[in-house]
């Protein structure tokens, strides 16, 4: 009996409390903030220089021909896979919700061709919630990450997250 009293309580320790999982996931938001920033920065000094070549003012121009909803569905599918930890078809299920974005299915689409993200990372990162806060058996995450109803990642996706737990 006191050898399960000790393994419950090396458990118990071993276990990241609410509080810090919180406050670890608050950090790296406010580093891909201050990434994002600094892109965004870096891409508006770019803008103000002129136009050297023609592959420039062709970048330019295509660019400029993308819609404006189109790129707002792009921003918005940044924001749900970077601060929502969601699947690729998470983020275009959201984008096209009649409740939710509304997005059109082209203006998503689009979206989700030009979105640039480590799915592998979302996946890793619900996993390890599932596992920590609540308390889920790997067959029971890995089950949850490829669920139509849960985080509809593709099944590579969810045993990578079950294979990076910690």
């Amino acid at each position: 009996m006191t050898d399960f009293k000790k393994f419950g309580k090396r458990t118990q320790s071993n276990r990241k409390s609410v509080e810090q999982i919180v406050r670890e996931e608050q950090e790296r938001m406010d580093a891909k903030l201050i990434e994002r920033r600094d892109k965004l920065i870096a891409k508006l000094k770019e803008s103000d220089n002129e136009y050297n070549t023609k592959e420039e003012a062709e970048a330019k121009a295509y660019e400029e021909s993308i819609p404006r909803e189109h790129k707002s569905a792009l921003k918005r599918a940044e924001s749900y896979a970077e601060f929502m930890s969601m699947s690729k078809a998470s983020v275009y299920d959201q984008l096209t919700y009649p409740y939710g974005d509304k997005y059109p299915a082209d203006a998503a689409q689009y979206a989700i061709d030009n979105i640039e993200f480590d799915w592998k990372e979302n996946a890793v990162i619900k996993a390890r919630f599932y596992a920590d806060i609540r308390d889920m058996s790997d067959s029971a995450i890995y089950d949850r990450l490829i669920s139509e109803y849960g985080g509809k990642f593709t099944p590579d996706e969810a045993q990578h997250g079950i294979d990076n737990l910690y």
